[in-house]
Formats: C-alpha cells, structure tokens, sequence
C-alpha cells in the first residue's frame, strides 16, 4: 500500500463528507470511516480540511464524497465496503495527490542489490 495503514493524511483534501442513516444496519464502516479521519492526529495533517457528518433518518445509503485541493471528487458508496477498504483507497487517492509524501517514501525503499 502507498500510505501506512492506519494512518491519514488530509493533506491533499479541501473537504470530506459522510451521509448516513444511523439507524441502518450498514453504516459500520462509514461510521468508522468517519472516526479515523475526525482523529486529533489526522486533523492536525490539514486544519483546513472541512468534515461534514450529514446523519438522516430517511434510510440514506452510507455515502462518503472527498474533494480534494485539486478539484477532483472521489464517492465512495459505503453500504458494501469495509472501513479498511475506504481507508485504503483514500489513503492512495491522498498519497497519488503529495508529492512530498512520494518523496519521503521513495527515500525510504530499501534498495535491493543483485
């Protein structure tokens, strides 16, 4: 995986979105999705970074909508998803979006000699 598991990075993110209904039975992993980047450490990547909880009680599906700085959006529709496959993902779309990150972990790579 690009970016550590278990760790987010809001750097490349203008603003996230979670839409749910609580009172279904599929919204686990959004729930959680949404306690791993509302996390003091994951704010303090990006205090610019807006989250929005959005809970309804009209049987909403589990939604979760990233914008990042670039302009570009990202839906991931929870109700069939893991919390470690949305983390997963987002953590890639981030990690595709910071070049300092790459650069960091490009330095961290072992180097393997033949």
């Amino acid at each position: 995986m690009a970016a550590e598991r278990g760790r987010v990075i809001l750097k490349a993110v203008k603003e996230i979105s979670v839409q749910f209904c609580p009172f279904e039975s599929n919204v686990r992993a959004a729930r959680e999705f949404l306690a791993a980047i509302g996390t003091e450490k994951a704010r303090l990547t990006n205090s610019n970074c807006r989250i929005v909880a959005d809970a309804k009680h009209d049987e909403t599906e589990p939604v979760i909508a990233v914008t990042f700085n670039d302009g570009e959006r990202l839906v991931m529709k929870a109700a069939n998803l893991t919390t470690r496959e949305m983390l997963s993902f987002f953590n890639e779309r981030c990690f595709a979006k910071d070049p300092q990150a790459q650069e960091i972990a490009s330095k961290k790579k072992p180097v393997k000699l033949n």
